[in-house]
């Protein structure tokens, strides 16, 4: 090896390790000489400061002084003041060491021992080699989304696909049968079907799931895929929580998705298919979703047309409330469906709905048993109108009531202010225009409605922003528990590998010694080893445990647990079987 400050040789012949002799320090005259024939001028200051450099790595101490005795600087510093004066710039060169194949060794993939000798260094010197960031680059399972949801497909294929509860549990031992499958749940809804599984490899999960879906709806492969979305890993476990907070909804923050996600947890609880990793994030989908309603503002305000008729009235009542209010709803489709709905969660629960036959209403009147809902047909509309204080109106007729039927019409009850509400919510209408010129009555419309929506939906939007900052939280959380697990197979083969050591050496020992031992001795001397393991052990294990709360606690038990993966040659050990549970 040439010493970093010698000057080198002109002759590029390879340096080996046998032609290396101790280095002696080049004159000053002659280290400016070389330095003028190759075109690089070296300072006076910079060659003086560069032999005592030399002169002091140097074994021979002696004869770098009787090298430099007696030579006068004088020229070299004539030379710099030339070059100066010529315009060339003078510099210093330095060589770096080399080795006997010109190339120096990368400390950086050197072993964590090799590169530093206290533990602080230790640590920070493989957190640079990638510590966690290698580990997490080796192939480790993936949760996958894959589905259908109202934004994507129409309902003639979401129908197909639907999951009924009592056919649940069958669809995922079915899902987990594959081989690349080891986990599976199954979210369906009259707007979505989503499917999540935890995969071995991904991209063949994937495969095997299609393969299932297309099994199990009879729709060809191919064209299931027109309306399929794909989501994977962190993408896969923000999705849920975004659906479960109602953002994803087709009304923004509307609370039956949660209740959903809440019954997919609960089917799943005693599934062996549904494990550990699904668990856990449908466990942190609900706490995402009750923290959107609980801390924003998301799941106020109305965002259709019945829910919004619901809320108007009771904004514009005296009272606040729809107590001692007397409400007629006339029609029983969908409309009226949604505004019994939301009527009964606004405590509305005594009302006459007035229909052209008897089926419907009877449906309603069983699917809302804790309403009191009389019942009326369209032929007595008018005189059952004048003993009501509200009529909602959601029919399919045309105009059923005009200014002069009001006119013959008792006031409504001093309750509700001694004036009547209409609010009507049928395209086309059924209350007539001149209705909002009669003294006693109050008039909404569509219109007036849309009003109130459009302003609810910005409410959302502006609320929506909070949400996703609260998902994100609940997200990083999430990602640090399942993180945490990544170090139950190393404690799992660690604890193994000293189990295996400690009973072959009992065994050994047991051997040399004899017959000798009584029972009581043995199990003295098996508990002694025991003992030696598990106060061995108690170190690293601490090491590698971690409750996922904190993230930067995770990242370092990553760490941790690929230096004792290395230290004690655990990647070589077969894997312990993974369970679903």
């Amino acid at each position: 090896r040439i010493p970093p400050h010698t000057h080198r040789p002109r002759s590029r012949s390879r340096v080996t390790r046998s032609s290396v002799r101790p280095p002696t320090p080049a004159p000053v005259h002659q280290f400016v000489s070389s330095a003028r024939r190759s075109g690089e001028m070296v300072a006076a200051s910079a060659s003086a400061s560069l032999a005592r450099c030399v002169a002091h790595k140097t074994s021979a101490s002696g004869s770098a002084k009787s090298a430099f005795a007696g030579k006068p600087v004088a020229p070299a510093r004539a030379a710099a003041s030339r070059a100066r004066r010529a315009g060339v710039t003078t510099r210093a060169v330095v060589t770096p060491p080399q080795t006997h194949d010109n190339a120096r060794p990368d400390t950086t993939l050197r072993p964590v021992s090799a590169a530093a000798v206290d533990s602080s260094k230790a640590l920070e010197q493989f957190r640079s080699m990638g510590g966690a960031s290698r580990y997490a680059s080796e192939a480790k399972s993936s949760i996958v989304s894959i589905g259908l949801s109202i934004h994507t497909c129409p309902v003639e294929v979401r129908e197909k696909m639907a999951v009924p509860e009592d056919k649940w549990e069958e669809a995922v031992a079915e899902l987990c049968s594959y081989p690349h499958v080891e986990e599976a749940g199954i979210l369906s809804t009259c707007n979505r079907m989503e499917i999540y599984v935890v995969a071995l490899s991904w991209h063949r999960g994937v495969r095997e799931v299609e393969e299932w879906m297309s099994k199990y709806s009879g729709i060809p492969l191919a064209e299931l895929r027109e309306h399929l979305f794909l989501l994977r890993d962190q993408d896969a476990t923000s999705h849920l929580l975004k659906v479960s907070g109602g953002l994803d909804s087709v009304v923004m923050g509307e609370g039956q998705i949660l209740a959903q996600v809440k019954n997919v947890f609960a089917l799943g609880e005693n599934v062996d298919g549904f494990g550990r990793h699904l668990s856990g994030l449908f466990k942190a989908a609900i706490t995402a979703g009750k923290r959107v309603r609980s801390e924003t503002s998301i799941a106020s305000g109305a965002v259709s047309v019945s829910s919004a008729a619901a809320e108007l009235v009771q904004m514009k009542l005296p009272g606040g409330n729809f107590d001692g209010c007397r409400v007629m709803i006339v029609g029983a489709g969908t409309m009226s469906r949604l505004l019994v709905k939301h009527l009964v969660s606004k405590r509305c629960m005594e009302m006459t709905i007035v229909n052209r036959s008897a089926p419907r209403v009877e449906e309603l009147q069983a699917d809302f048993p804790e309403a009191n809902i009389k019942l009326a047909l369209m032929d007595e509309f008018l005189p059952m109108a004048a003993e009501h204080d509200v009529i909602f109106t959601a029919a399919s007729t045309g105009v059923i009531i005009t200014k002069a039927d009001l006119a013959a019409m008792v006031a409504a009850n001093a309750s509700v202010g001694g004036q009547r509400r209409l609010v009507d919510i049928a395209v086309p209408r059924n209350v007539d225009a001149d209705c909002a010129e009669d003294e006693n009555t109050i008039v909404y419309n569509v219109d007036d409605l849309k009003e109130l929506v459009e302003l609810n939906k910005d409410k959302r939007e502006r609320a929506a922003d909070e949400a996703r900052e609260l998902l994100a939280q609940e997200q990083a959380a999430f990602e640090a528990w399942r993180d945490s697990l990544e170090t139950v197979p190393t404690i799992k083969r660690l604890r193994g590998k000293a189990e295996n050591i400690r009973a072959a050496e009992l065994e050994k020992a047991v051997a040399k010694l004899g017959d000798g031992l009584t029972k009581k001795q043995m199990k003295a001397v098996e508990e002694l080893s025991r003992g030696i393991v598990n106060k061995l052990l108690h170190g690293p294990m601490q090491a590698l445990r971690s409750d996922g709360t904190d993230p930067s606690q995770v990242s370092q038990t990553l760490v941790n647990m690929h230096a004792l993966e290395t230290m004690f040659d655990l990647k070589n050990q077969n894997a312990p079987t993974r369970g679903r549970k």
